[in-house]
């Protein structure tokens, strides 16, 4: 990250010597993303939920990590869920894409991966979806809340796992168990 950093500043300092010089280069430009993802990390880095962790697989890539979530609490607790995350060049107009890496047994994750959280919606009707004005850390506490106060049975993606929880929690919290020792760990 602090190589991404490091580099643009290496980079505008040389444009503004191009610049001077009367030339000026608009293959060099950093995309509004790029700045935006270098301040947000930043403040992710500090205001990081201590059951999440980010790594990025190339530092230089900021536009693309991965979560990993090991909730302390609920149904999920000893788990370890990873989320693939990659912000589009479009970003902070539409939200970034985020999948789950991780099988798992849960009211509003399907086991193919998509979630259903409301400031993933780049259009939700009721207001709660994407707005230019959320963050890259609104996304990584909301995956993050899904594990606990956001854990929705009433408006589920995964209609088996909501079902399966108003029929029988106790079965249910047994499933989630061998989701867990099966494919989170």
């Amino acid at each position: 990250m602090l190589t991404l950093a490091s580099k643009l500043k290496r980079e505008e300092g040389m444009r503004a010597g191009r610049t001077s010089a009367g030339s000026n280069d608009a293959s060099h430009r950093v995309s509004i993303r790029d700045r935006l993802l270098i301040k947000e990390v930043a403040e992710l880095e500090t205001n990081l939920p201590n059951t999440c962790k980010i790594t990025f697989p190339d530092e230089n890539k900021l536009h693309h990590f991965q979560l990993a979530i090991s909730p302390d609490e609920g149904y999920y607790l000893g788990g370890k869920f990873q989320f693939e995350i990659e912000v589009l060049e479009a970003y902070n107009m539409v939200p970034p894409k985020v999948k789950c890496m991780t099988r798992i047994w849960h009211p509003n994750i399907a086991e193919t991966g998509e979630i259903c959280l409301s400031l993933l919606r780049e259009h939700s009707i009721d207001g709660t979806g994407w707005a230019p004005t959320r963050t890259l850390k609104d996304v990584v506490w909301g995956l993050n809340s899904l594990f606990t106060d956001l854990l929705n049975f009433d408006d589920p993606l995964n209609i088996d796992a909501a079902e399966h929880h108003l029929r029988d929690k106790e079965d249910f919290r047994n499933k989630v168990q061998d989701f867990i020792k099966n494919y989170a760990r």
